[in-house]
Parts: structure tokens; sequence; C-alpha cells
């Protein structure tokens, strides 16, 4: 399958850029289905050449809709926006290590004072943008303005940046700006402390929903509104870096552009041109079958068809990179709305969607292994939770999922009191039920899958009809979503593109913008809270919260797993230093090229 994700809090944090190799046709277990092992490193034969470093490295972003073509870390929310920028480090401020545990090294070090509770984020000395200006301690503290201003377009808010003192208050606009973030020498020096309330056994880990992992530049953007920071010019058509490449040139929602930032503070990269650009995922056979292209952009959350996968596989002078995603697909329903007053969402006892055993139901008789079966090809197959098995730590790998029962999603309906009334059933009032299905415009396999899924739901005796009778373009699609209240859509086939620590807090939080099912429950609230609070310093009990979180969350249905994937990518054998293994914090700088052109 192939449906684009949508970015959760600290995906920039990524700039490990997750990508793997060459596959050794193995299959291996993991929760609800097989799938093929693939290798965490790949460098083709023979060496580095300079006219190789000196041409251009060629990478395609493979997506069916234009990127938005927004940079700033706090704002991106498509995983689009995120690859065709990442050459540019994506802002983050740390290095980690092989379980995405921040170290030393990186733009900043950190240091977690539990008793004080206290964060302390310190600058490297060296520490410059692209543009030559001085990375400093307010670059670290803004993007908490951004993300908690009132009037932000940033999606990335939720309860758990409350625990940052102050925090709240700005947030509600009670106070201009956020007193638990404090300088020790000045905004212009090295060192930010952030002050909290409480501490989390997350902050250990990059991309976590308590401490933001990348900066922003205060300086340059000071003087725009937060609220008209998107569509700004400094964000979109000149923004500036602190990762290894600059940005020479963007065509908006088609391409990128890039050569080496004199003013990196890490490894000099070896290739000197970098080009990422747009490519359909129908085209994409083709154009690397041209040698179009070196590899696939979006790393861990790389988005491939996977109905592809046995062709790109035979291509002689590619290799397969891939690596379990961090990602997942999923269903959504629409059951409530967002208060615009209050920031919260709330469930609507009477929307069409709120019966919880008409979504199960949904889910049982959708048949979502049978689809894996035929497209999927070992690089997808059916999910279990909403926790990919990525993260092995807390994924409940014995948890059966919604395992294809047609006769029980038959049965939820009945006993639920959705009644045939000729064809189609009725709404337990006896009222006429008309479902509408949204979903993303994509590969022509992935557009089966929809046709198949509403075949599913019409033997289940659901009329269940497109949204405008087709699949809709991307950005479309997350507008509508987006919008506090919306009757178009009532369930939603999309993913997510999780960054390296699970919390779903900023996905599925009562205050989370990106919560676009507006499910919200007291439960729900309680038990994401178990997952950070001082009990959970102990990995045992952390572990035993997020099952129980998983098997909750798959009893409301709400949200319900789809498919879990290994993010996979061919890559051309001129392409030498090629690593996924999350310690290579380098990934740009290790890269180098054999030839002036793909083999």
């Amino acid at each position: 399958m192939s449906k684009k994700k949508w970015l959760t809090a600290g995906i920039a944090m990524l700039s490990v850029m997750t990508l793997a190799a060459c596959s050794n046709g193995k299959s291996s277990e993991s929760g609800a289905g097989k799938h093929v092992s693939m290798s965490a490193t790949y460098s083709g034969p023979g060496k580095a050449t300079t006219a190789g470093n000196n041409s251009t490295l060629k990478i395609a972003e493979v997506n069916d809709a234009p990127f938005a073509g927004i940079f700033a870390p706090t704002l991106v929310t498509n995983a689009e926006d995120s690859d065709v920028f990442s050459p540019g480090g994506e802002g983050s401020l740390f290095n980690v290590g092989k379980d995405y545990k921040i170290i030393d090294r990186g733009l900043a070090n950190q240091k977690i004072n539990r008793s004080a509770k206290t964060i302390t984020i310190t600058l490297r000395k060296d520490a410059k943008w692209s543009n030559g200006a001085k990375v400093t301690a307010k670059d670290v503290e803004y993007p908490y303005e951004i993300i908690g201003n009132k009037n932000t377009t940033s999606q990335q808010y939720s309860a758990d940046y409350a625990a940052i003192k102050g925090m709240a208050s700005y947030h509600a606009g009670k106070a201009k700006t956020i007193s638990g973030i404090t300088f020790p020498d000045g905004q212009n020096g090295r060192t930010t402390v952030i002050h909290y309330s409480k501490m989390s056994p997350s902050m250990k880990y990059a991309g976590n929903s308590f401490v933001w992992t990348t900066v922003e530049p205060y300086e340059y953007y000071k003087g725009i509104p937060i609220a008209k920071l998107a569509s700004s010019s400094k964000v979109r058509k000149n923004p500036i870096f602190i990762g290894p490449y600059k940005l020479d040139k963007v065509v908006q929602g088609e391409s990128t552009s890039w050569s080496p930032n004199k003013y990196y503070y890490g490894k000099t990269p070896k290739v000197k041109h970098i080009t990422i650009q747009v490519v359909s995922t129908n085209n994409a056979l083709a154009a690397f079958k041209s040698k179009k292209y070196d590899f696939v952009a979006g790393g861990a959350n790389s988005v491939m068809p996977s109905s592809q996968y046995p062709k790109f596989k035979k291509l002689s002078d590619y290799g397969i990179a891939g690596t379990p995603s961090m990602g997942y697909d999923y269903f959504g329903f629409n059951v409530g709305h967002m208060d615009t007053k209050t920031g919260l969402n709330v469930m609507d006892k009477n929307s069409k969607m709120a019966n919880k055993n008409l979504r199960r139901a949904m889910i049982y008789a959708a048949n979502v292994n049978a689809v894996e079966k035929k497209f999927g090809n070992g690089v997808s197959w059916q999910a279990n939770t909403l926790i990919p098995p990525a993260f092995k730590d807390v994924y409940d790998a014995k948890n059966p999922g919604f395992k294809y029962n047609m006769k029980k999603a038959k049965s939820l309906l009945d006993k639920a009191g959705y009644k045939k009334s000729g064809k189609w059933r009725t709404d337990p009032n006896g009222k006429k039920l008309v479902i509408h299905l949204g979903a993303m415009q994509s590969s022509a396999a992935t557009e089966a899958e929809y046709q198949f899924y509403l075949q599913q739901w019409h033997k289940l005796g659901l009329n269940v009809k497109m949204t405008g009778g087709k699949p809709m373009e991307m950005n479309s699609f997350y507008s509508t979503l987006q919008k506090p209240k919306q009757t178009s859509i009532d369930v939603f086939l999309a993913s997510w593109s999780l960054s390296t620590e699970p919390t779903p807090t900023q996905i599925y939080g009562v205050d989370a913008p990106f919560n676009m099912g507006h499910f919200a429950t007291k439960k729900n609230t309680a038990l994401m809270k178990s997952l950070n609070n001082n009990k959970a310093w102990n990995a045992k009990y952390r572990a035993q919260q997020y099952k129980k979180w998983q098997r909750y969350m798959n009893s409301q249905a709400a949200y319900a797993p789809e498919s879990f994937s290994m993010a996979w990518s061919p890559v051309n054998k001129r392409v030498k230093g090629y690593s996924v293994a999350p310690t290579n914090n380098e990934f740009w700088s290790n890269l180098s090229l054999t030839a002036a052109n793909p083999k």
C-alpha cells in the first residue's frame, strides 16, 4: 500500500534518515504477520570518485501530490515536507544512540535532573545557521513559543507540554512568555533550562512529547507574527538550516536542490549536489528502471507501493534497502469535533459513528489480511495495534487485533440495532444510514484496496460510499480532516509517521490537533498519562501500561490498525556509505558516489 503519512511530534528528530539495505530474502514473525528482513547498511562496489562526488545525488520523493513546502519543524505536518528538506538537518538538536536515546556530541547536549525537575540543553560553541548566524539559547526556546501560541498553525501541542512551568498560561494567552524556560547566560548564550512540574522517562529519548528536539531561528523569524509564519517567505522560499546541506532552490511542490553548508558543525559532506524530486507511485518503477534516481526519500517512514516490490527487487543495478517502519496505516472514525474555545476534542454521542460496535464491525469485516496477502509482498502486513513492532519494548505482539470475522461483524451490528431494511442496514433509530469513506489518491493497487473495503462493508449490509465519489487529493483530504468540525468524512484511511519515541499523546490526546477523529475519553487520557508518570521510570511497568493502552484502543476502535510495513527503497550501486542504523547520526555526510550518474 502507499498512503502518505502525517508527521507526529519530533519526526524532524530523524536526522538519522532511517534507511537500510539489501533484502536477504528471509521472513520473520512480527505480531499479526510475516515480513521480509532487510539489512541496515548498503555500500555499492568500488571506490568513491571525485567525478562521482562532484555530481548530483538524485533522490525520489514518491508521492501522488505536491509537497506543501513548509520547512519549519514546528509547523510541518506532512511527511513529504520533512523528506524534501531533510538534507538541511531538520533542525535536530541531539545525536542518538542505538535505541534513540539522546547522547552527547550533537548540535547540543541534554542533561536531565530528576530531583530539580529540570532539563538543561547546552549548545556546542560552533553551532551556526546556514546563513552564518550563531545558534542561540533563544533558538532552542522559540519552538515552544510557536507550538504553544494561542494563534499558531502548528499541530504539535498536547497536554504533555503543559508539564513545562508557565506553558499552560502561555497557551491560554494569559502570559506573553513561558516562565519555565530560562537562559542562565542570556538569550544569545548557549544554555537553555526547562523547568517542569513533573518528569517523564520518555525525556531520555529523541522525539518525545515533553522536550521539543529541534531549533527554530528566532532572529531570522523575528517580526513575523507566529500565526503568519507558515505562509512567510522565510519559511517557504528562503529557509535556513543547521545541517550538512543548504537549500539552493525550491520548485514549489516539485523539487528541492542542495549544496554543502560551509557553516555545518559536523562532518563535511562529500557529495556536492543533491536533488529531491516528487514522482508519483504509478511512475516510480519506470523512473528507477531508467536510472533517473539513486534512492527514495523518507527513511524510517519512506512510503513505497508494496505491490511493486517484486519488480523493484529485480532491478539489476539497485539493491533494496529497508527497515521496519516506525509508521503505520490506520482506520479513523469521525466521532466528534474540536471545541475551538477550549481547544479540546469532544465526542458527540449522536454522531453517525458514535457506536463502537459499528466501528468494530467495520474493521472485523474489512479483511485486511486478504489485502496484504494480495498486495503486501512481505513488505506490508496486517497490523494488530496502534504501536508498531519497531518499538519492541512496548509493542503488544500478543494482541489478536482484528482478524477477519464477518460472522462476528454481523452479530455486533445486529445486537447494536443496525437492522437490515432491504439491501442496507438502518441506524438503531430505523433511519437511513449512508457512511462516507475518505481516502487519498494513490497507486492503482491502493485504490483497488479501497474498492475491496467498500465491497466488504457492502457484504456487511452497510451503505458505504467514497466522499465525493472518488479518492481525494492528499492536501484536500487532510485539510478536510483538520477542520474543527466536519461531516463529509465518516471513516478515513490514513497513516502516521511516528517519532523515535512512541508516546501517543500528540496523536490521540484530548487536546491534540492531530486527533482528527476527535476521540476523547477519561480512560484514554488516564492510560496515556500512565505511560509517563513517576511509576513509568520502571521499564516493566511502562511496557505493561502501553499494552493496556493498545488493548483499550482496539476495544473502542475509534482508531484501528490497518497495516505495518517495511520502510524500503531501491538504492543504486553507485552509492556508498548508506546506513540507517540509529547510531548513524551523519547519514548525509557519510554518503559518497562511485560514478557521475546512476549505474
